[in-house]
């Protein structure tokens, strides 16, 4: 399953929308800005943008003014961003650059670790000579306060499903940097705890899941481990650091 398959609801949306603005290098973000501030008006493509909340929280972030233009296959998400901005149904593992005429700027966001090697290598050529922010990449160091013995068990067999079909999942960072593009990588940790219960409890179900599918000897333990770090969530008992980074590519 690629990132051309993977379903998204729009509650996961906006469940994790105010997670991901609090992650994102604001550091990126500003040095995009004074990058862009001579490009005059600004057409920014967002691939996999869902219901546009990469819009929301990096606009305000830029000069001048702008038009962005959101790339997805999910018509539902496409009809929420289409209340602010142009929409477009693409598969985005298939894009040329003749799709991105005119771009400004190109963005994307949890989308690079849900690409095989080749989806990569052609969504980079068809960006070549534009710049890019690609925040939210998961880089597969995941940290649980309190720690418990099964932790870095479930981590690894969770990293490895994410690889699974030939994703590049946790590797996504270095594959960029081998692919010949020089970017700027910064942390862009989920920092989660009593205040973001509903994110950790949907999470934490998600995760422990995909472990036991990817590994079954793990589902006699992990259904109590699963149960107490949810009885701990929901006691505002628990903290969650979920790393991701966020990349930078200027021309």
């Amino acid at each position: 399953m690629s990132a051309a398959a993977v379903p998204v609801t729009p509650e996961w949306l906006d469940l994790r929308e105010p997670a991901d603005a609090a992650a994102r290098s604001d550091e990126l973000a500003e040095r995009l800005g004074r990058y862009l501030r001579a490009a005059g008006h600004l057409v920014i493509h967002d691939l996999g943008g869902g219901s546009g909340a990469r819009g929301r929280w990096l606009a305000p972030r830029l000069p001048g003014p702008q038009h962005w233009v959101v790339h997805d296959r999910d018509e539902r998400l496409l009809e929420l961003a289409a209340v602010s901005f142009e929409t477009r149904r693409s598969d985005i593992t298939r894009l040329t650059r003749d799709d991105l005429a005119g771009a400004s700027l190109v963005t994307a966001a949890a989308l690079l670790d849900l690409l095989t090697r080749d989806e990569l290598h052609r969504m980079l050529g068809a960006c070549t000579g534009l710049p890019m922010l690609l925040t939210l990449t998961v880089v597969g160091r995941i940290s649980l306060t309190p720690a418990e013995p099964l932790d870095a068990r479930i981590g690894a067999a969770f990293n490895d499903h994410q690889r699974r079909g030939g994703l590049l999942g946790p590797d996504a960072v270095a594959a960029v940097d081998a692919m010949g593009a020089e970017v700027i990588v910064r942390p862009s940790p989920w920092r989660l705890d009593a205040g973001h219960a509903d994110l950790m409890v949907e999470w934490l179900g998600g995760w422990v899941a995909a472990a036991c599918e990817q590994e079954p000897a793990l589902t006699a333990q992990a259904a109590a481990y699963r149960d107490r770090r949810l009885a701990q969530a929901a006691a505002g008992q628990l903290a969650v650091t979920v790393d991701h980074a966020d990349l930078l590519v200027l021309p």
